[in-house]
């Protein structure tokens, strides 16, 4: 019954997101403009680049800075290669991920901004690289 449920929220909210966004959400037309509003302060231009965050991790987390996401390629870099997955894990909603109470002010709008990123991404899934089908791997879009 809750899978039920959830199925037509789900359902729902991806119904509200191609509307608002139009037909087809893409890097350029929905992605960016989340990002830019949600996470950019954090995973902006002053960022370091996924190599040195991880090299020194615990200074970029003091001083409030993720690794950089400001551009499709480097967020394609947590989505599809070779970080996949990671995007995802950090935004969803069933754990949920640390990342998804900056989606958004209220409820509504972090649900909202994750049926976005999950149209974007298409085959939405928490698994590293090497734990992925071939099917799986191209399942995911990410359409610019």
């Amino acid at each position: 019954m809750k899978q039920t449920i959830f199925a037509v929220i789900l359902t729902a909210a991806l119904a509200i997101t191609t509307t608002a966004f139009g037909s087809e959400i893409t890097y350029r037309n929905t992605i960016k403009g989340i990002f830019d509003a949600r996470c950019n302060d954090c995973h902006g231009e002053s960022s370091p680049e996924y190599k040195v965050f991880k090299q020194d991790k615990q200074r970029w987390l003091a001083e409030e800075l993720g690794p950089r996401m400001d551009s499709y390629t480097y967020l394609v870099y947590f989505t599809g290669w070779p970080d996949t997955g990671a995007l995802m894990r950090r935004l969803d909603d069933t754990k949920p991920g640390n990342m998804y109470q900056h989606l958004g002010e209220n409820e509504q709008e972090r649900q909202q901004n994750l049926a976005a990123f999950k149209s974007w991404v298409g085959g939405w899934t928490l698994k590293r690289f090497d734990a992925l089908t071939k099917e799986e791997l191209s399942d995911i879009k990410v359409a610019y």
